[in-house]
This record gives structure tokens, C-alpha cells and sequence, in this order.
């Protein structure tokens, strides 16, 4: 949903009477449970499926922005009141007198009540045989017991009112969209899982009708923008962010001729860059040489190269208005507002190359470089949080997955989740 979209049918809703009317339980049971986002959660990421679940089964929900970090309003119904108890999530039972003086706080405070109607209906893009722990949102969305389709190519590409158009919400990971492989040639030449990366995606672009994997990976970040541009919303990390902009912007056609005999690009490429096609970034230099594991500049970390390689710090979350800008607030709700950075293919991303327009979410303080991004492209919106594991900030590939019952307090993977429920807040049905 666009930002102005929400604000037109949301605010006269949002400033009456209470948004909400779930049927009385009974005299002894309070009507209403509040989950509350602050340091008393027992489990700040499962919330999040309490609250998806709820919604599937076609119940109501009410997102507190600001209030107690990000508390959620939810019914007391003996299913709900269950679910909440098995998922080890706290919650305080709340009378009427006592919801009605939260919603007075709310109303004179930088805080905005946000129904949440609808579930998302959830797509995660990766390939068939794809680690299940390679992924922190998939490790997100599994471990706060959120369900979520996978999706590949072939339904990428897939006829119109196929494929995508059955989804709400889309996630993209560490997929490199110009068909380099990431470049991982270059220190994991030989490696099984490489090969057997390489002979999938071939074989996916022949079945297709391509004539090279670049060509069939700029098809398909071309079709991903068009489910934006139809009213899709868009949550992309890692590599998946700089590659995605660099294959709409055209690098596809220049990098498939360097992969190919391992020389370097057309001095020119860069040049020859359109970046009005780009969601989030303009105007990088794209690293030209095969033998340097780096996209482009967009990265501030330069974490691909190694001499350049900048350390990890801590990055901080804006504050944002709730009333004027509840869209910007829904995605950075937290517990924490500075929290400690990761490294990812892509970890941050240069403000010099952020497009005028963009919302940053988050940056690191005094830094050239920002960790999370939001903007709108036609009906829809996309969101880039750069890096790659919240609780694993230095991962390699052969890690071992990250428990996340270790982490049930992640302020990191929070705002992962945020984007999971932003779509539920549409007061309209998604047009795709």
C-alpha cells in the first residue's frame, strides 16, 4: 500500500471510536489481551505468529504504535487465549476501562492505534533445494509459526493472474539477480553446491527460453518490480537489494558477456546504467573487474573486498511520527533502538547512491551509509535491510543455522517480522 493510500483511508478511522467491536466472552473472562512489545515479552518474534494466526482465522487485531513498543490488542477468545499460552507469549487481560484509558494515552501521544484485518499471504523466492537455515527470514517466519509458499522462477514468470498474483507479500535473500552467482567463483571454485547452483539456474533458463542465466535473472527482477508496481509488497535482504536494482538498471546485459570468458566488463557499462528502472539506488559504479567479489559501490561495507572491508558497528532506527507517518512507524517498531549491525553479500548501503524520495529507516550514526530502507513504486512498496543473519553477523557459508529460541528478544529479526504484518494494516482488498 502507498503511504499516502494508507493515510487517506486510515485517519478518519484511526481519530474516532475504537476501532474494534469483538463479541463480549463472558463475566469472566476479560474481553481483550494486550501483548505487550516492551521488555516484559517472554518472546518478542513469536508474538508476531500469535497476531498472523489470529488474522487467518479471520479475526481483528489492533497494532499500538509507540505504545510499550509495538503492543498489539488482540480478543480473549478461548482460541486465541491458547494459542498465546502455547506459543509462550505474555499477555495482560484488559476490561474495557482499562483499554479505554490506553486509547486516551494513545490519541494525546506520538502513538496510533492500526487495525490489522487481513493475513498476507506469504512468498519466500528461493530455489528448490535451498537450505531451510540459509535464510533468516524463512528462519523468522518458521520459528514464529507464520506459513509461507516458496516460489522460483518458472512462477515468477509464470502467465499474468498466475504465479506472484497469488501473494500478498514476497521476500527476496542473498539471490544474485545479475547472474554472477555471486561471484562465489572466485573463492569457492570447485565446491559441489556451487556446481550444482550453476547446472540448476542453466537449466532453469533454458526451460524458460533464455539464452543465458543473466538474461533470465534480469526477466525475472523485471517481473518482481511489475508485482510491486501491481500492489505487492516487496522485503528484500542482502545481495538480493544491490542485484535487484542493478539487473532492473540493465547490468544484466553487460555482466552476462563477462561472466561468460571471464573478462573484464565494457568500460562503458556503468554508463550505460538506467536507473529510472531502480527501485532504491542511482547512479553506482559497478565493479567491472571479474576477479573482485563486489557488485557495485552501493555497498558501504564493501564487505567482498577485503583491503576496503569497513567494521561492523551499530546502526539506529528513526523516530518517526504515528499519526502523520504510520507506515514508517509500523517498520521500525522495537524494544531497542540501536541495534548491532551483521554482515550480508550486500551489509549497508551508500547514501550517495540512494535515490532522492527513499525513506531511510535506519542508519549507522555518523556513517556514509544507511541499513534500512522503504519506498513506494506504483500501487506497491519495497523495503531493503541490508546483511544477512541478525544473530550472525560475521556468517559464512557452512555456518550452522541460528537457533532462534536463543534469540526469542532479537531486535534485529523484529524488524523482519514488522514487514511480515505491514501488509495486514491495508484497508482495501491487494489488486494484483
Amino acid at each position: 500500500m502507498r503511504r499516502r493510500d494508507f493515510l487517506r483511508s486510515a485517519t478518519g478511522a484511526l481519530a474516532g471510536a475504537p476501532l474494534l467491536a469483538f463479541p463480549r466472552l463472558g463475566r469472566r473472562r476479560a474481553p481483550w489481551l494486550l501483548v505487550p512489545m516492551d521488555d516484559t515479552q517472554a518472546d518478542h518474534l513469536k508474538a508476531y505468529g500469535v497476531v498472523f494466526r489470529l488474522l487467518e482465522r479471520g479475526g481483528r487485531a489492533e497494532w499500538f504504535l509507540n505504545y510499550r513498543n509495538g503492543a498489539f490488542l488482540i480478543p480473549s477468545d478461548a482460541v486465541t487465549a491458547r494459542d498465546t499460552a502455547l506459543a509462550g507469549v505474555t499477555s495482560e487481560p484488559l476490561d474495557d476501562g482499562a483499554l479505554l484509558g490506553i486509547r486516551a494515552e494513545i490519541q494525546m501521544e506520538n502513538m496510533e492505534a492500526v487495525p490489522l484485518e487481513k493475513a498476507p499471504k506469504v512468498a519466500v523466492y528461493a530455489p528448490p533445494n535451498a537450505a531451510p537455515w540459509d535464510d533468516a527470514v524463512t528462519m523468522a517466519l518458521r520459528y514464529a509459526g507464520i506459513d509461507f509458499a516458496k516460489v522460483w522462477d518458472s512462477e515468477v514468470l509464470a502467465p499474468a493472474g498466475t504465479g506472484l498474483a497469488r501473494y500478498d507479500w514476497l521476500h527476496l535473500h542473498h539471490e544474485d539477480f545479475t547472474g554472477q552467482y555471486s561471484k562465489f567463483y572466485l573463492t569457492y571454485a570447485g565446491a559441489p553446491w556451487l556446481a550444482e547452483m550453476v547446472e540448476r539456474n542453466t537449466a532453469m533458463a533454458r526451460a524458460l527460453g533464455f539464452s543465458s542465466v543473466p538474461a533470465e535473472k534480469r526477466a525475472v527482477a523485471e517481473a518482481i518490480a511489475a508485482y510491486v508496481h501491481q500492489g505487492g509488497f516487496l522485503f528484500a535482504m542482502c545481495a538480493a537489494t544491490e542485484t535487484l536494482d542493478l539487473a532492473l538498471a540493465g547490468a544484466g546485459v553487460d555482466i552476462a558477456a563477462a561472466y561468460a570468458d571471464q573478462t573484464p566488463m565494457d568500460p562503458n557499462a556503468t554508463a550505460k546504467m538506467d536507473w529510472s528502472r531502480a527501485l532504491a539506488f542511482q547512479d553506482a559504479r559497478l565493479e567491472l573487474s571479474p576477479n573482485v567479489s563486489q557488485f557495485s559501490d552501493i555497498d558501504g561495507h564493501e564487505v567482498n573486498a577485503m583491503s576496503r572491508r569497513q567494521e561492523l558497528g551499530s546502526f539506529r532506527s528513526f523516530n518517526f511520527s504515528a499519526k502523520i507517518d504510520p507506515v514508517a512507524t509500523m517498520l521500525v517498531q522495537n524494544h531497542r533502538e540501536t541495534i548491532p549491525d551483521f554482515y550480508g553479500l550486500t551489509t549497508s548501503f551508500r547514501k550517495s547512491r540512494i535515490k532522492p524520495g527513499v525513506t531511510i529507516l535506519a542508519d549507522e550514526p555518523g556513517a556514509p551509509w544507511a541499513k534500512y530502507l522503504h519506498g513506494e513504486h506504483g500501487q506497491g512498496t519495497w523495503t531493503f535491510y541490508g546483511g544477512h543473519d541478525p544473530e550472525d553477523p560475521q556468517h559464512q557459508i557452512g555456518d550452522a543455522p541460528t537457533d532462534l529460541s536463543l534469540h526469542p528478544h532479537s531486535p534485529g529479526y523484529r524488524l523482519i517480522l514488522n514487514n511480515v504484518l505491514f501488509p495486514a494494516a491495508k484497508k482495501k482488498e491487494l489488486k494484483t
